[in-house]
């Protein structure tokens, strides 16, 4: 404990330090309530989970940190229309599967603003300022699938936004991957679009400068470390223990500082270094991989939004830059082709509990984040492996099946699930499956090798979730089957 102060021979003194203390301690609750997070902050939120927390849940979450922006990867109107009369503000999205109809018909994309974007533009309305067409339509995975509908996509939503009179205050642009630049071997002053679209990149950059639209980027310094053994680690931080890269006269010290100066170059070689840039993605994810935890996460947060409250700007980009956290919640039925951290990005799980601390303000506090309330949960029940059943070859049948049409992503090398024994894997992967299907009684079978239990089967560091109360459908469950089934053999 601190030295005591002296005590002073004054017989009102200790009442006038109670007064005092009071109203200073009043004073710090009420500054520490309405801390505003760091300028710029935004936060993704998808919906590709078993089930779904109720919109109005994640709108009190984002009042109680104090979070003013929110982007969303489709624009479903009963969703946005609860952040009507909110102020804050969406950003709503048009998946890639959507590009080729707004990129064939016009009065396609007119019909799409009047339904969803003009409906929410009244007193009291839903605050909307940019519009995502699309998002990363450009990596290479896609194979070159939207290479010609996403341009002309864009261009007719800005049209129909225009003669809808909402033009000058709502300008629509494209998240991209940072894939469609590089610098090669130099320095970020080597950057340019990436050869096979920079024709395009260029049209689309110097469409975005003449609308006053913003570029939107996603960057991830994790998946530079998942993608290349030799990364430096610390280079993905921002504690400044990496080994400094040098470059035309500046220096860098993290991954996000040099990508983003990349792209700065990238834009002024296009004739587009007015247009704003704003990164539409960044963060870590806390499963399914040896580098994907909790402590890993928390030291990202607290290094860049730290950095993000200094407003100081990367070392060409001055400008203080506009942000959009990724994740707000994890989302368990995403993709798993990319990796197994892919369902795992929230900063919050499934349900909206925190996971980490993490100071929105950039303050660098240890203080933990303010949860969902009032979350509606199923029953507190399990779906476990059987003791009695012994027929090893049935049950690795069952998990590979369990896994594959679930979320089996924490047992992987590293995860945190990977020490399970062989009866508790077999109990996690049946318990996945089983709520991910909403506690179906007939999904806790598994050719008699299952059983429902009461008591809490989670271990250690190991989650054994129970799921939400109808939140929504399975979506996109089908759509990674197959990647599944691949991924989650290779647990086995």
């Amino acid at each position: 404990m601190p030295a005591q102060p002296p005590q002073r021979n004054h017989t009102m003194q200790p009442v006038v330090g109670v007064r005092l203390a009071i109203w200073a301690g009043f004073a710090l609750v009420l500054l520490t309530a309405t801390s505003p997070a760091v300028h710029g902050l935004g936060v993704n939120w998808g919906n590709q989970a078993a089930q779904v927390l109720n919109p109005a849940i994640i709108v009190q979450m984002l009042k109680d940190n104090h979070i003013d922006k929110v982007k969303l990867f489709d624009s479903d109107h009963w969703t946005v229309n609860f952040f009507a009369g909110t102020g804050i503000e969406v950003l709503p999205g048009i998946p890639n599967n959507q590009l080729q109809r707004f990129a064939d018909d016009f009065d396609n994309a007119k019909d799409w603003v009047k339904e969803n974007i003009s409906t929410h533009m009244h007193d009291g309305g839903v605050k909307i300022k940019y519009i995502a067409v699309g998002n990363e339509p450009f990596l290479k995975a896609y194979n070159g699938s939207f290479l010609h509908s996403v341009f002309p996509a864009l261009q007719n939503i800005q049209k129909a936004l225009d003669e809808a009179g909402l033009g000058n205050k709502i300008k629509a642009t494209i998240p991209q991957n940072a894939d469609v630049y590089s610098s090669g071997t130099g320095g970020p002053s080597d950057g340019n679009f990436r050869k096979d679209i920079r024709d395009l990149m260029i049209k689309i950059c110097r469409f975005l400068r003449d609308h006053r639209s913003p570029f939107i980027v996603n960057i991830y310094p994790f998946l530079s470390l998942y993608e290349n053994k030799n990364f430096p680690v610390e280079f993905a931080f921002f504690d400044g223990g990496a080994k400094p890269v040098h470059d035309n006269g500046r220096t860098y010290s993290n991954m996000f500082d040099a990508n983003l100066d990349t792209l700065i170059w990238s834009l002024k070689k296009a004739q587009c270094e007015d247009v704003s840039v704003i990164v539409g993605e960044i963060g870590w994810p806390t499963d399914g991989n040896k580098n994907a935890n909790m402590k890993m996460a928390e030291k990202f947060y607290k290094g860049f939004l730290r950095k993000m409250a200094k407003k100081e700007g990367t070392p060409v980009h001055k400008e203080e830059v506009e942000f959009y956290l990724f994740s707000f919640t994890d989302e368990n039925t995403k993709s798993v082709a990319p990796g197994g951290f892919e369902r795992h990005w929230g900063i919050f799980g499934y349900d909206g509990k925190p996971k980490f601390p993490i100071d929105f303000t950039g303050g660098g506090t240890e203080k933990m984040p303010v949860g969902a309330k009032h979350v509606p949960y199923l029953p507190a029940q399990w779906c476990v492996l059987n003791p009695d059943k012994k027929d090893s070859q049935s049950v690795g049948k069952n998990i590979a099946y369990a896994c594959a049409m679930s979320d089996c992503t924490a047992l992987a090398d590293g995860a945190s699930c990977e020490n399970l024994d062989a009866h508790s894997r077999a109990s996690y992967a049946f318990n996945m499956y089983y709520q991910i299907n909403n506690q179906d009684v007939e999904a806790c079978n598994f050719e008699g090798l299952a059983k429902i239990v009461k008591s809490n089967a989670s271990t250690g560091g190991c989650l054994f979730p129970v799921a939400l109360e109808s939140g929504g459908t399975r979506i996109g469950v089908g759509i990674t089957i197959f990647a599944g089934i691949f991924f989650f053999l290779a647990l086995l």
